[in-house]
C-alpha cells in the first residue's frame, strides 16, 4: 500500500514496503571482494561523469559500495548550522536550518530501520555517525566542495569492512583533492591495509589510463583478500600440526 505523503509516518512505510520488495528479489549469493566509490557528488554517482565506474567494477568480479545520498543532505544544512557557531550569524537562521536538518534526520533513521528490519541488506550509518569519525582529522570548517564528509566516508567504508576505495574526482578540484587525495596518506598511517586510489575523471584523461590504474588497486584488493582468507587456515594447520606432534609424545 504506497503511502503518497512526506508525512514521518508515511515515509517509514514506503521505506519498509521498498526494502520488503527488494528482499523478496532472488538472489545467489557469491562472496566478492568489496571496492567503495566516493568523491565529487556529480563524479561519484553520475556514470557520464566516472566513465561508467559502477559497471567496470563489476566487469571486474567486484562487488562496487556507493554511500548515499541522504549524508550529503544533511551536510549542507549542517554546514549552515556550523557557520553561525564559527563565523556568527542570526539564530533564526541557525534554528530554521536545525530544524530542517532533524526532519531530514528522522527520515534517514527510519530507512536505517526499515533496513535492518529487512534482515537482507547492509544499513548504513547515521550522519552524527559520520561526523563523530572525522574527529581528529578534519574540523566543521573545511566545507568547501564535499569537505570532511568524503573523507568520512572513507573511515565508514573502512570501518565496515571495505578498505578498497576508489576516489573519484573533477580535475582541479582543489576542495576535493585536500579532503580525498590529500587525506589518503593520513588514512594509510592510521590504517595500513586500507587500499585507496585518486582517479581524476577529465575530458583530457584517457579512459585506459583510469582504468589501468583501478585494475592495479583491484590486484592489491584480491592480493589482500587471498591473504586473510589464507591466515586462520595457516593457523588451523598450524594447531593442527602442534596437537600431532603433542599426540606423538604422549
Amino acid at each position: 500500500d504506497e503511502k503518497k505523503g512526506f508525512s514521518k509516518k508515511d515515509m517509514a512505510a514506503n521505506f519498509a514496503a521498498i526494502a520488503a520488495d527488494f528482499a523478496a528479489v532472488p538472489v545467489t549469493y557469491t562472496p566478492k571482494v568489496k571496492v567503495g566509490v566516493v568523491g565529487e557528488i556529480y563524479v561519484k554517482f553520475s556514470s557520464l561523469g566516472n566513465n561508467h565506474l559502477e559497471q567496470f567494477l563489476l566487469s571486474e568480479g567486484v562487488e562496487p559500495v556507493v554511500p548515499g545520498l541522504t549524508d550529503f543532505m544533511i551536510f549542507k544544512i549542517y554546514n549552515r548550522v556550523s557557520d553561525v557557531d564559527l563565523y556568527g550569524g542570526k539564530w533564526i537562521k541557525k534554528a530554521a536550518c536545525k530544524a530542517f536538518m532533524s526532519y531530514i534526520e528522522g527520515c534517514q533513521k527510519d530507512m536505517i530501520q526499515a533496513l535492518e528490519r529487512s534482515g537482507r541488506f547492509r544499513a548504513p550509518g547515521t550522519f552524527d555517525d559520520l561526523h563523530k569519525l572525522i574527529h581528529g582529522y578534519l574540523g566543521d570548517g573545511n566545507k568547501m566542495g564535499e569537505g570532511w564528509l568524503l573523507t568520512a566516508e572513507m573511515l565508514e567504508l573502512i570501518h565496515t569492512g571495505t578498505g578498497n576505495i576508489v576516489c573519484t574526482q573533477p580535475f582541479g578540484c582543489l576542495p576535493n583533492h585536500i579532503v580525498g587525495k590529500g587525506m589518503i596518506r593520513k588514512l594509510k598511517d592510521d590504517y595500513p591495509t586500507s587500499n585507496i586510489v585518486a582517479i581524476d575523471y577529465d575530458p583530457s584523461a584517457t579512459k585506459i589510463n583510469q582504468e589501468n590504474r583501478i585494475k592495479l588497486m583491484l590486484a592489491n584488493a584480491k592480493g589482500l583478500s587471498h591473504q586473510e582468507s589464507a591466515a586462520p587456515r595457516a593457523a588451523a594447520q598450524e594447531g593442527s600440526r602442534t596437537l600431532t606432534h603433542a599426540g606423538a609424545h604422549a
